[in-house]
C-alpha cells in the first residue's frame, strides 16, 4: 500500500530549513517512494532526493540503505530501474540530485551546451556533490520519520559516471590540493558499486588517489564505455586502470559486451533494446548480491554467482569477483 507521510520532526530538518515536504507516489505494488527536498543553509544549496523502499508492514525490520549518485545531467528520477529493482529485493534506495550538475545542463542555448557540461564538471561541483551525499544521509538517518525503516548501520553507495566519482571521493579517494589532503571520506559508507567510473582528470598518480580506498568496491563497465564530454574524454581502459589500482580488501570487476557509457542510465536504446534490458537486470542483481554480501564481510556465495552467470553469461565479457 502506498502511504502518505509528512517528513517533519527531524532535528536536522529544523536546523537546516525544509524546502519541501515529501509524499508518496505510485510505484509497483509493495514499494513506496518519497520526494525529499532540503536546504543546506551552510552552503546555501538545495539538496534533493527520492527515497524508494518496501512498503511499511507490521513487524518489518529496518532496511539497508543504498545511496545512488547520478551521472552528469541526471536527477533523482533517473536510474529508476536500479532503485526499483533493489527496493524489490529489500533495500531502501536514496537517489540523489545534485543541483549544480543536474538536468539543467541540457536547458538553454544548444551552442553553449559544451560550456554548461564543462562548468558542471568543474572541481567545485565535484566536491559539492560529496557534501550533498553527506548532508542527505544526515537528514534521512537523523529524521524520526525513518527510524525503524532505514538501518543507519548498513549504508552503501552506487554511482554512475560522475556519480561514481562522487562515491570514490566519499569512499576515501586521496585528493590533495595546495599540499593538503581533502578529507572527504564518509565513514557511514560500507561498500560501493562504481558504474562507468571516470578517471581523476589531472591526477597522474592513480595508485596514490585510489589505493587508499578500503571499502569493498565493485566496478561495472562495458567494452564500449567511452566518455565523450569535450575536455573530459575517457576510454574504457580508464575504468580498468581504476579497478587495477583501487584498494580495499575485496574488489570486483564486471565488464559487459557492448553498450555505450549511457547504457547504465534509464535509456533503453544503447546497446540494443534486448541487450540493454539484460545489462540492467544483470547490474541490478549483481549489485544486490555484492552489496548484501559486503555488509556481512563476505563475497557473494558461489551458488548465487553461479545462478547469476547462468542467466546473464551471454551479456558478459569479463567477471572477476
Amino acid at each position: 500500500m502506498i502511504r502518505r507521510r509528512h517528513l517533519l520532526g527531524g532535528a536536522g530538518l529544523a536546523a537546516t530549513g525544509l524546502l519541501g515536504v515529501g509524499c508518496a507516489s505510485a510505484l509497483p505494488e509493495g514499494l513506496e517512494v518519497h520526494e525529499l527536498s532540503w536546504l543546506d543553509v551552510q552552503r546555501d544549496r538545495p539538496v534533493l532526493a527520492r527515497l524508494t523502499l518496501p512498503a511499511e508492514r507490521s513487524g518489518s525490520t529496518p532496511r539497508p540503505l543504498v545511496v545512488i549518485s547520478p551521472g552528469i545531467g541526471s536527477n533523482r528520477f533517473g536510474y529508476s530501474y536500479l532503485a526499483g529493482g533493489l527496493a524489490q529485493r529489500g533495500w531502501a534506495c536514496l537517489n540523489l540530485e545534485h543541483v549544480g550538475s543536474n538536468r539543467q545542463v541540457w536547458w538553454g542555448n544548444p551552442w553553449s551546451l559544451v560550456d554548461r557540461l564543462q562548468h558542471a564538471a568543474r572541481e567545485e561541483e565535484a566536491l559539492a556533490r560529496v557534501l550533498d551525499l553527506r548532508f542527505a544521509l544526515d537528514q534521512v538517518l537523523g529524521a524520526s520519520a525513518w527510524r525503524g525503516r532505514v538501518d543507519a548501520e548498513r549504508v552503501v553507495g552506487a554511482g554512475h559516471s560522475y556519480g561514481a566519482n562522487t562515491l570514490m571521493l566519499a569512499a576515501g579517494a586521496g585528493v590533495r590540493r595546495q599540499g593538503q589532503a581533502l578529507n572527504l571520506r564518509e565513514p557511514r559508507l560500507k561498500a560501493v558499486v562504481l558504474m562507468s567510473a571516470p578517471p581523476f582528470y589531472g591526477e597522474a598518480d592513480v595508485p596514490a588517489v585510489v589505493g587508499g580506498i578500503s571499502v569493498p568496491n565493485l566496478h561495472i563497465t562495458t567494452t564500449e564505455d567511452v566518455i565523450k564530454i569535450p575536455g573530459y574524454l575517457s576510454p574504457v581502459e580508464d575504468r580498468l586502470t581504476l579497478y587495477q589500482h583501487m584498494g580495499g580488501a575485496r574488489k570486483g570487476l564486471l565488464v559487459f559486451k557492448g553498450g555505450s557509457h549511457s547504457i547504465f542510465t534509464d535509456r533503453s536504446a544503447p546497446g540494443g533494446f534486448s541487450h540493454n534490458a539484460q545489462v540492467k537486470a544483470a547490474t541490478t542483481e549483481i549489485s544486490h548480491l555484492w552489496l548484501a554480501a559486503a555488509l556481512q564481510g563476505q563475497a557473494p556465495s558461489t551458488s548465487a554467482l553461479e545462478a547469476w552467470r547462468g542467466q546473464y553469461a551471454a551479456a558478459v565479457e569479463r567477471l572477476e569477483l
